[in-house]
């Protein structure tokens, strides 16, 4: 394979974003004290990839680069716009809380952008689990990166340990799959299932890729580490973790169990679909019961996989597009609420409960609307995007022949109007005590109010958004 110049500039994004983390790390190593520089040096790189994404979104998906083992165009480029938006409000938000920490952060945020955008743009296994790799690696070093609190260690060491026994599955899959097809290419996959479900070892191939990606989706049954890990990391982390790495980990749903994979195997898409239907239950069902918003938002993040894997498992173009348009929707909002959780906690590093939000409406009139918008939107209240993103991927669901999934999946968004709607009350109708409301840092500020706006935007002209999506498949 050679490599030219073009290859570079095919995949300028992510490009970009590694050089830019290379570049953070320099800063740091040659002086202390850089997190401002580094901080706007991080925006402006991550700024950029988004820009180029965007520019180059409808160049034709079959577009490779690197000895056609990363795709161009589409598909990649809209996950790399949706994981340097993660990125740039991660950043921002984590202006004024994370300079105590020391040095490193900003940088493991980059390099796991580029994992996921790496993922999200694979031709080929192989490259898909590089990507993976790198931004899991990244993940376990946020997870633990208040170094000074038991409960970030506690997280990390965690979320590694759990992390590399799945990643052990996903990879013996990998295996088990180049045994039964010769090839690691993910665009000869989904042309081979149906000649190949006849075979226990493709079959099984299958089945341990999808243990690896339900891992990380957060999914029933291999969810139980995600309260735990989100309630001690970083709340910044945990909403870089809930939305970027989730959007990748989906994005290799698209990639491997697309409608080819999942209507050749009937067997697959019947697991895909339990699957969806318990995590949509016991998200929102033990969501009910916490009083801690970062557990309380932990859950809700399962549920979320499960709305997400209704798309997956309706196996057509409705619901692929319902998909992206979610998963871009939840990064906007579920950012905002963790990036809210985390202005409130202020640098002490508490977990707020839904008692100490009681009268915020009165304290902090804006930190509470930004909030209150954020929950409606999870909730799925129009006009707001999430209310959308769920009629999508149920339509798709419907399309399928899957309708009683999408049933179910109504039926589970009106028991999480109730924990949703829980903290707007006691924000507005409660009276709380009388203490001081930490005000966090402009730029977190400008940061929740882009979110916010993206998702009045969406919400009320969803065509933005679902235009973008024609170009992905």
């Amino acid at each position: 394979m050679t490599i030219s110049l073009q290859d570079f500039l095919a995949t300028a994004p992510i490009v970009t974003v590694a050089a830019t983390g290379l570049l953070v790390l320099l800063a740091e190593a040659i002086r202390e004290g850089t997190e401002r520089l580094t901080c706007w040096l991080s925006v402006a790189g991550l700024a950029m990839a988004l820009g180029l994404a965007a520019a180059r979104i409808d160049v034709g998906p079959s577009t490779r680069a690197f000895g056609d083992m990363v795709t161009v165009g589409g598909f990649a480029n809209f996950f790399a716009m949706i994981f340097c938006l993660s990125g740039i409000l991660t950043v921002l938000l984590s202006a004024a809380s994370i300079q105590k920490e020391g040095g490193g952060y900003y940088g493991l945020v980059l390099f796991a952008v580029t994992g996921m955008m790496l993922m999200a743009a694979a031709a080929d296994l192989v490259i898909f689990f590089l990507g993976l790799e790198l931004m899991s690696v990244s993940f376990y070093v946020l997870a633990g990166f208040a170094r000074a609190r038991p409960m970030s260690n506690e997280a990390g060491l965690k979320y590694f340990l759990l992390g590399a026994f799945a990643t052990g599955f996903l990879l013996y899959g990998i295996a088990f799959i180049y045994g039964s097809t010769g090839t690691t290419s993910l665009e000869n996959l989904p042309l081979r299932a149906a000649g190949l479900a006849h075979m226990p070892v493709f079959v099984i191939g299958l089945a341990l890729l999808l243990i690896g990606l339900v891992f990380k989706v957060a999914a029933v049954p291999f969810h139980m580490w995600v309260p735990d890990v989100y309630e001690g990391s970083p709340t910044t982390v945990s909403g870089f973790m809930s939305t970027g790495g989730k959007a990748a980990a989906f994005s290799g749903f698209l990639l491997v169990f697309g409608p080819l994979v999942v209507t050749a195997i009937p067997s697959l898409r019947d697991v895909l679909a339990v699957m969806a239907t318990l995590s949509m239950i016991a998200g929102n069902i033990a969501a009910i019961s916490q009083t801690s918003i970062k557990r309380m938002l932990a859950y809700s993040s399962i549920a979320h996989a499960g709305y997400l894997l209704v798309g997956i498992v309706a196996g057509n173009a409705a619901g692929n597009g319902g998909v992206l348009f979610y998963l871009m929707s939840y990064t906007l909002m579920n950012v905002g609420a963790f990036g809210v959780v985390s202005v409130l906690e202020g640098t002490d590093g508490r977990n707020m409960t839904f008692d100490e939000c009681a009268g915020l409406a009165r304290r902090a009139p804006w930190t509470a609307g930004l909030m209150a918008l954020f929950m409606f939107s999870l909730a799925g209240i129009p006009p707001f995007a999430g209310f959308f993103a769920k009629y999508y991927v149920f339509t798709g669901a419907v399309q399928g022949g899957y309708t009683w999934l999408a049933i179910v999946g109504v039926l589970m968004s009106v028991v999480s109007v109730y924990f949703y709607l829980r903290l707007v009350v006691l924000m507005y109708f409660k009276e709380g005590a009388e203490q001081k409301v930490a005000t966090g840092h402009s730029l977190g500020f400008v940061a929740l109010l882009l979110a916010a706006l993206g998702l009045i935007a969406f919400g009320l002209f969803p065509s933005l958004l679902l235009d973008l999506t024609v170009h992905c498949f």
